[in-house]
């Protein structure tokens, strides 16, 4: 009897060990990211100059074509090809390096409003952080390229309204052109006033619970539930500040005072995003509640890997613990996302919300997701040997 007992778990240890051997195996087959810098570059190149070449029109300097340019300069950075910051160039001259138009203060808005009037709404100020980067990089020989970026926020900040920022995309919009206008004038404001209005958006939009945004406060559980009576976080909304935070973390002196507070949330969110990752790499358009409208979407998962990728490039977040995540988000992106003339599919067209029965096929293509893959392609090519 005792050698029969002793064979028993002789062999029930046999298969422990080959169950997690195999496990092992299968996880390792998912952390690495396996193209080399060349072949990255020649991904992103695939993408930008297929937008840019049936894109020559450029377009006004509203949120989602703006969004797409925040991609393209985090192209030009990686490639130093001359034709990406031409482009924006052109796009910033037509656009009068301009967001919305008015000079009348006295009607100047932030409610929801695509017209000129809206010079305080963030969907109209995002186009500043292009502005910025484009001063940078041209020598800051011209003021005047950042002067209606610093004319208008330096007018927000000198109000006491703290509620600019009422809803999840601003907070990607505008936060960093905070930062870049710190790090040109040396402002303290411009970090002061960020918290502030951060702390606001905080206040109405994040579950401390789930460590994730809702879109704004119509959203809010449970006032608001998805198809299967969830908290209904939509991954577009969560990846604007998911990546928002990223770029402000980046932006910002060691010393600065609010620094450790916004990494430990960009932390927090990693973990819980990386919690409802599926198994294909991607995340649907809801995140936790995959039937509330079931499928690939790329914006949210590219703007996701963006900020994976630029968490273990700089320390952030743990290499061991999050490139899985990564690479297989990343693995989503380049071998289902894209297609073969270049083409971003799978992206979520205009909206602030999932949508059940929405159809998102590989001819769904938009600015804003074009661009969040061109940002996630570019802390790949960093991370590359």
């Amino acid at each position: 009897m005792m050698n029969f007992k002793n064979s028993f778990f002789i062999i029930l240890a046999f298969v422990s060990l080959t169950v997690v051997s195999c496990k092992s195996g299968a996880v390792k087959q998912g952390t690495a990211i396996k193209e080399s810098k060349q072949e990255v570059i020649a991904i992103i190149e695939k993408v930008n100059n297929h937008w840019q070449n049936s894109h020559p029109e450029l377009g006004n300097a509203f949120w989602n074509v703006a969004a797409y340019h925040t991609g393209n300069m985090e192209a030009y950075k990686v490639t130093q090809n001359k034709k990406y910051l031409d482009y924006s160039l052109a796009w910033a001259e037509k656009n009068q390096w301009m967001g919305a138009k008015s000079n009348d203060k006295s009607e100047w808005k932030y409610n929801y409003g695509e017209n000129d009037k809206h010079v305080l709404f963030g969907d109209w100020q995002i186009c500043f952080q292009t502005y910025i980067d484009l001063y940078n990089f041209t020598g800051k020989n011209d003021p005047q390229k950042i002067a209606r970026a610093r004319e208008v926020m330096e007018y927000e900040m000198s109000t006491t309204a703290n509620d600019y920022w009422w809803w999840v995309d601003g907070l990607y919009m505008v936060m960093p052109v905070m930062t870049k206008l710190y790090n040109v004038t040396g402002n303290e404001m411009y970090l002061e006033k960020l918290h502030s209005y951060l702390t606001y958006a905080n206040g109405i939009m994040y579950d401390a619970d789930a460590k994730l945004y809702f879109r704004d406060a119509k959203y809010i559980y449970p006032k608001h539930k998805s198809a299967n009576g969830k908290k209904d976080f939509w991954a577009r909304g969560d990846g604007w500040i998911f990546a928002g935070y990223a770029k402000i973390i980046q932006d910002l002196p060691k010393t600065a005072k609010h620094r450790n507070e916004y990494i430990s949330r960009f932390k927090d969110m990693a973990k819980a995003l990386a919690d409802a990752q599926q198994k294909e790499g991607y995340w649907t358009r809801s995140i936790l509640d995959p039937e509330h409208a079931p499928g690939p979407e790329t914006s949210g998962t590219a703007f996701f890997t963006y900020g994976f990728m630029w968490g273990i490039n700089n320390g952030i977040l743990d290499k061991k613990t999050y490139l899985p995540v990564a690479a297989k988000s990343w693995n989503y992106l380049t071998t289902f996302a894209l297609q073969a003339d270049g083409t971003i599919g799978y992206i979520q067209p205009i909206g602030e919300k999932a949508i059940p029965g929405q159809v998102v096929d590989k001819n769904s293509t938009s600015d804003f997701g074009v661009g969040a893959f061109l940002l996630a392609a570019a802390e790949v090519y960093r991370y590359t040997k």
